[in-house]
């Protein structure tokens, strides 16, 4: 059966310091960096491996795979980066503190903002600190100005019925190392989760979830590493 294994970035330093990230470029913290070899050790230790790893074009993500496959002994298995994994664009909140964010505008809207489903946050603003779209990585991409999770969604499933289900129908073992949103995607498209349902879902750093699917790749189980 194909075997998937998708892993949270690290505790990053703007989840350290409350601040609303998406797809601005934040290293993890040494605990974030401890998180992503200790899930590493663990993967090993229960005869774990991979033939192929995804993930996005942020920093957190990349260097939680890079610790985990050390861990493991495998920094030598190709690895696809990719912006379609990236985290959901926050928009106008991005480098915000999530509390006096709260403040300023209300604990319901900034929860309408973080846990709708359809409703983006506001857009970046035109010369703001945080604007990417002349980031040399994301050449000839439309960076947004902000997404909903339903908008995360639409750009993640193509890419992974482009890239990624192919390659678990092949028969490799894949890993995803990703972010919140970007994997809240892939499980609610692979547990069949509910729109009213996805949004309140939690998964934490540096845990693996380990998905056993069926030959056409529906999920047969979902656990967390740690459990078993």
């Amino acid at each position: 059966m194909p075997s998937l294994v998708l892993i949270r970035h690290g505790q990053s330093a703007w989840n350290l310091e409350n601040r609303f990230t998406g797809w601005w470029d934040v290293d993890v913290t040494e605990k974030g960096a401890e998180e992503a070899r200790l899930a590493g050790e663990l993967m090993a230790a229960r005869g774990l491996d991979f033939d192929l790893c995804f993930t996005s074009l942020q920093t957190r993500a990349i260097k939680t795979l890079d610790l985990a496959l050390e861990a493991m002994g495998r920094l030598w298995l190709p690895v696809e980066k990719d912006w379609h994994l990236n985290e959901r664009h926050y928009g106008g909140l991005t480098g915000l503190n999530k509390a006096e964010t709260a403040a300023r505008h209300g604990d319901e809207q900034v929860r309408i903002w973080r846990r709708s489903f359809d409703i983006p946050p506001p857009p970046m603003e035109a010369g703001s600190p945080y604007d990417l779209s002349a980031d040399r990585r994301y050449a000839g991409i439309e960076v947004p100005k902000a997404e909903s999770l339903k908008d995360t969604i639409a750009r993640v499933l193509p890419y992974w019925e482009g890239r990624i289900a192919p390659a678990l129908k092949a028969g490799q073992r894949v890993l995803i190392s990703a972010h919140g949103n970007s994997l809240r995607a892939l499980v609610k498209h692979l547990s069949n989760i509910p729109d009213d349902e996805i949004t309140g879902l939690e998964i934490p750093t540096g845990q693996p979830i380990v998905y056993e699917l069926d030959e056409g790749l529906a999920a047969t189980h979902r656990y967390y590493l740690s459990e078993r």
